[in-house]
């Protein structure tokens, strides 16, 4: 079977993915799964993987950092959701830990307060009963804890 994927040397592969990386920060798990898809072999993986951290094009510091800026900032994402995202692409638990201590108290406070106040005046009709409900799964989704969801939903209707 003739197969009409490109194959790449491990210099070719090297410089796609530094450009991959300096683009925007990148995970392990990313590149990695980068390297699968360009069919380039193990051996040839690992190499180019601790080629780009030397070149500090690689870095789960700054990419877990950098993650939770943008996402909090952007998205509005509570703190469970942004760690389970970084959970699943297998950072560890202290750079989880120091990536969300980026983010202050009073932030995390605000950000909520502003989010639940928009997504409560743009839920119309229906019962109180089924308008919490649409608030308390909206921000739960976005992973904000339980406990900050009820006292809120509690304190509006």
């Amino acid at each position: 079977m003739y197969s009409s994927k490109k194959t790449y040397t491990v210099e070719e592969a090297l410089a796609k993915l530094q450009s991959y990386c300096a683009y925007q920060d990148r995970c392990h798990k990313e590149v990695a799964q980068k390297l699968k898809e360009m069919r380039v072999i193990s051996q040839a993986s690992e190499q180019i993987i601790i080629e780009l951290i030397e070149g500090d094009f690689l870095n789960e510091e700054r990419f877990s950092m950098a993650f939770v800026r943008g996402k909090f900032k952007i998205k509005k994402w509570g703190r469970r959701r942004l760690a389970s995202e970084l959970k699943q692409r297998n950072i560890s638990k202290f750079l989880i830990q120091k990536a969300l201590g980026q983010i202050s108290e009073t932030d995390y406070k605000a950000t909520f307060e502003a989010l639940v106040h928009k997504k409560a005046e743009s839920i119309t009709g229906g019962s109180i009963a089924k308008k919490r409900k649409k608030l308390a799964d909206y921000l739960l989704y976005r992973g904000w804890e339980a406990h900050l969801v009820y006292d809120k939903i509690n304190q509006i209707f």
